[in-house]
């Protein structure tokens, strides 16, 4: 028991709280501890009766059987990847992130009148994850096939088609457009700068001290990342060499050297 308690405090906090949060959501509902009624979205009766738990309970509603299995070790490799990586040491900053994020799919998907969340918000971290990681990067989508990361939120929302309809994919594309509206205005998307908002997506003080994250100064680096970070997803930077000057086709400076013998 103590090495399952110490394996699971491996995984970074803000991962470890969407998994823990949709397992108990998802087994509460298996159960039959509570009812699908009592955590979906009703704008109702979170105002004016105050239900505040459905803002949270209805991002994390998973299915039932093999299928929530995929899902997920889907969610909880992508916000590893995501929280391990381009917020490494930043955990803080993505859970301020993650929160916006959440309020804007609700936004977004309010024409729809959605009960639940949980497909935008997945597509919405697979958007993000996709878009941040470096380039030519491959990702199995269910151990049963690989495909290059930038097809995986596209991927999904066609699937999400063929099995639940234009209503189902409609929600998915939502949480892929709050991915890349999140991507571009914090990360800077394809430019090679800092996204608009990058200053103003840094978590609050409080929320830094409540996480343990230290490093508050400076902003987000800019898409694509620095060496530092780069490297964190596996490529490494070196200095590019200098052209050779002319007259010297080897592009080194040996000297005049001496005779062998004098």
């Amino acid at each position: 028991m103590d090495q399952i308690i110490a394996e699971i405090k491996k995984i970074p906090p803000v991962t470890r709280f969407i998994c823990g949060s949709s397992l108990v959501v998802t087994l509460s509902l298996i159960l039959n501890t509570v009812s699908f009624y009592s955590v979906a979205f009703r704008w109702n009766f979170i105002y004016p009766k105050f239900q505040l738990w459905r803002l949270w309970s209805s991002f994390f509603v998973g299915g039932g059987g093999l299928m929530y299995i995929f899902e997920l070790m889907m969610l909880y490799r992508t916000s590893n990847d995501i929280e391990t990586k381009a917020y490494f040491l930043r955990s803080a900053d993505y859970a301020y992130q993650l929160i916006w994020a959440c309020v804007a799919i609700i936004f977004t998907t309010w024409p729809f009148s959605p009960s639940i969340f949980t497909r935008p918000f997945l597509l919405c971290l697979v958007y993000v994850y996709a878009a941040l990681a470096p380039p030519s990067t491959m990702t199995s989508i269910m151990g049963l096939v690989t495909v290059p990361v930038i097809y995986y939120p596209y991927i999904l929302i066609a699937f999400d088609l063929l099995s639940g309809g234009p209503q189902v994919a409609a929600l998915s594309v939502a949480g892929a457009v709050v991915g890349h509206l999140w991507w571009w205005t914090v990360w800077g998307g394809e430019m090679a700068s800092r996204g608009v908002l990058s200053n103003r997506a840094r978590a609050p003080r409080w929320l830094c001290n409540l996480m343990g994250q230290t490093n508050q100064a400076g902003p987000p680096p800019a898409a694509g990342g620095t060496a530092q970070s780069l490297a964190r997803g596996g490529i490494y930077v070196t200095a590019p060499r200098q052209a050779a000057e002319a007259g010297n086709p080897s592009g080194h400076t040996w000297g005049s050297g001496r005779r062998l013998g004098s």
